[in-house]
C-alpha cells in the first residue's frame, strides 16, 4: 500500500470554538465536513501564543525554548533539523504555500531574513525563487495579514499575474496607498485576496503531484482570520453583530491574578518595568484600548462588528478550504491524504476584557481547533478530549508515513490516538511565553483537569480548576485551601519539564 500523504491546513489565531459544527453562530460548512468526516481533538495546544514560536515548533517537533525561535522577532535558524527534510529523504515532494514567518520583518548580517525588508519585496528576486526553505522544496509565501504593508513575495507576483496592476491600492503605505482609515470591509476583491491565492496555488500543486504520482508532505498555511478585522464584501456583512454572543470581562475577575492582568483594564497602565528592550510586548497594553483604523479606543458597536467580522474571516477561509478539499476528491487522493486542520494560537475578541494576544495563558489564547481526516483510519464523526500539541504534528505524521521519528523531537507521537486504539499519548500540554531575558518569562502546564502558570523570579502564578472553572474566573494560586494542590502541581510541572529534555544521541557506551 502507498505511503499516505499528508495536506496540513492550518489558520492564523483562530480562537478554539469558532467551528460551526460546535458553535451555531459560525458557518463553517468546510471544516463541518472535516469535523463528520474526521476526529476533533477538544484539548489541542499551542506551545507559545504567538506566530514564530509556534510554527518553528511544527515543522521542528521541538518547543520554543529547544529550537531556539522563542518570540516573535526571532529566527529560526537554518541549522535546525526539520520535519521536510525527513519526508525528503524518504522520497515526499515538499511544498508550503501561505505563511512562513520562520524569520523576523529586520534583517541583520549575523541574522540574515528572507522574509525581511527589502527582499520582502523584491518581486524580481522571488520570481526566480527555487531554494529550498526549511526543508520545503517549493515554497509560495506571504508575509502579510490583511491591508499590512509587508506584502510582496509571491502573493504580489500572482495579483500582477491575474491582471491585478493596482494591487498597492489595497495595502497600507509605504508599500501601498489604502486610506488607513477604512475599517471592517477591505476594498480588495474576493479573486484577489489571499485566501484565494492559497487556494489556487495549493490545488496546482496537488494537481502535479497526482499527475506525477508523488507521494507528498503540503502544508496550505492561510492568514485569517489574524488582525487587522477586515474581510471583502460580502463576507463583512455575514453576522449581524446585534446576534452574536460578545465575551466581556466579568467584574472582579483579575482581583487574584498577577498584576499585569488588572493592569490591562486601566486607562493609562504603566507597563515600563516590563518592557526590556526597545520592542513592546504583546499584550502588554490597555485593553480599554485597541487602535484600529483611525480609531483609538473601541465603541460598543466596534466591539461587535469586530467579532462579526472575525467570523466573516473565518467563513471565508472556510469557502477556500473547501475549495481545496474539493480539489482532493477530484483528483482521487482524499482516501489517502491525511488532512489535519488547526491554527498556530488562539485570540482574545473580549474574553477577559482582553484583546488579541499577549502573556495571558487562557484557554482562549492556548487551546486550538484541531481536525484530524484520514479515511477508513481516522474514525469519522469522533470527539476525543485526549490532549494533543504543535509539538506532536512532526513526530506523528512521520510515524503515519513509516519514517524514523528524530530522537530530537520532543513532540509525541499521536499516532495510536489519531486511529482510535488509545486514548491518550500524553498526560500534560505545556505553553511557553518569553520575551527578552528576564521579567516576562512565564510557563504554563495544563493537564486533564488543573493548569498552573509560573512567571521566572516572581512569587505570583495562576492555578485554575478547568472541571469546576472552566472560564477560568477564580485564581487558586494564593488559596490556603489549595495549598498541597499548588504543591502537587508545581511538582508535576518541574517533572515535564525534565520530560521534555531533548535526547539528540542514544547513549552508546558507559564512558
Amino acid at each position: 500500500m502507498k505511503k499516505p500523504n499528508i495536506l496540513l491546513i492550518t489558520s492564523d489565531q483562530q480562537h478554539w470554538n469558532t467551528i460551526g459544527a460546535f458553535n451555531q453562530e459560525v458557518h463553517t460548512p468546510n471544516l463541518d465536513r472535516l469535523a463528520r468526516e474526521g476526529t476533533t481533538f477538544t484539548r489541542a495546544y499551542c506551545p507559545n501564543p504567538t506566530c514564530t514560536p509556534s510554527r518553528a515548533s511544527i515543522i521542528t517537533g521541538m518547543y520554543p525554548s529547544q529550537h531556539g525561535a522563542w518570540t516573535l522577532g526571532t529566527k529560526l535558524l537554518e541549522d535546525r533539523h526539520t520535519v521536510g527534510e525527513d519526508f525528503k529523504k524518504a522520497g515526499y515532494q515538499t511544498s508550503l504555500i501561505g505563511k512562513a514567518h520562520f524569520q523576523p520583518l529586520r534583517s541583520t548580517e549575523q541574522y540574515p531574513s528572507l522574509e525581511a525588508y527589502p527582499v520582502l519585496q523584491d518581486l524580481e528576486m522571488w520570481s526566480k525563487f527555487e531554494d529550498s526553505f526549511y526543508g520545503f522544496d517549493h515554497v509560495e509565501l506571504a508575509r502579510n495579514h490583511t491591508n499590512e504593508a509587508h506584502v510582496g513575495q509571491h502573493y504580489a507576483l500572482w495579483m500582477e499575474e491575474k491582471g491585478c496592476a493596482n494591487w498597492r491600492d489595497y495595502f497600507l503605505p509605504p508599500t501601498g496607498t489604502m486610506d488607513p482609515s477604512i475599517t471592517y470591509k477591505w476594498p480588495i476583491p474576493e479573486e484577489y485576496h489571499y485566501n484565494t491565492w492559497i487556494a489556487d496555488r495549493t490545488n496546482a500543486q496537488l494537481e502535479k503531484f497526482k499527475n506525477r504520482d508523488e507521494s507528498f508532505f503540503l502544508w496550505s498555511s492561510f492568514f485569517d482570520p489574524h488582525p487587522e478585522y477586515l474581510v471583502p464584501e460580502p463576507w463583512d456583512t455575514m453576522y449581524d453583530p446585534d446576534k452574536l454572543t460578545i465575551p466581556t470581562l466579568v467584574p472582579g475577575e483579575h482581583d487574584r491574578n498577577p498584576p499585569h492582568f488588572g493592569m490591562t483594564q486601566q486607562e493609562n497602565p504603566d507597563f515600563s518595568h516590563l518592557l526590556e528592550s526597545g520592542y513592546g510586548v504583546h499584550g502588554y497594553r490597555s485593553h480599554l484600548y485597541y487602535e484600529y483604523g483611525d480609531k483609538a479606543k473601541l465603541t460598543d458597536y466596534d466591539k461587535k462588528k469586530l467579532v462579526a467580522v472575525y467570523y466573516g474571516m473565518i467563513s471565508m477561509m472556510d469557502k477556500f478550504i473547501g475549495n481545496i478539499l474539493d480539489k482532493l476528491d477530484e483528483l482521487g487522493l482524499a482516501e489517502n491524504t491525511i488532512v489535519v486542520f488547526t491554527t498556530d494560537h488562539g485570540h482574545f475578541f473580549g474574553q477577559h476584557g482582553l484583546q488579541a494576544k499577549g502573556g495571558f495563558h487562557y484557554e482562549d489564547l492556548i487551546k486550538l481547533p484541531f481536525l484530524v481526516r484520514y479515511p477508513g483510519q481516522v474514525p469519522a464523526g469522533h470527539v476525543s478530549s485526549s490532549i494533543q500539541s504543535l509539538v506532536d504534528l512532526a513526530p506523528t505524521f512521520l510515524s503515519f508515513c513509516d519514517i524514523p521519528v528524530p530522537s530530537a523531537m520532543t513532540g509525541v507521537d499521536q499516532k495510536e490516538v489519531w486511529l482510535g486504539k488509545k486514548s491518550s499519548a500524553r498526560d500534560h500540554a505545556i505553553c511557553e511565553f518569553r520575551h527578552e531575558a528576564t521579567t516576562i518569562h512565564q510557563k504554563t502546564y495544563v493537564d486533564e483537569r488543573y493548569k498552573i502558570t509560573v512567571y521566572y523570579n516572581q512569587t505570583y502564578g495562576e492555578i485554575f480548576d478547568l472541571q469546576e472553572d472552566p472560564n477560568e474566573l477564580r485564581n487558586l494560586w494564593d488559596d490556603p485551601q489549595h495549598a498541597s494542590l499548588k504543591s502537587e502541581l508545581l511538582l508535576k510541572y518541574i517533572w515535564a519539564e525534565l520530560g521534555k529534555e531533548s535526547m539528540p544521541m542514544p547513549r552508546i557506551w558507559h564512558a
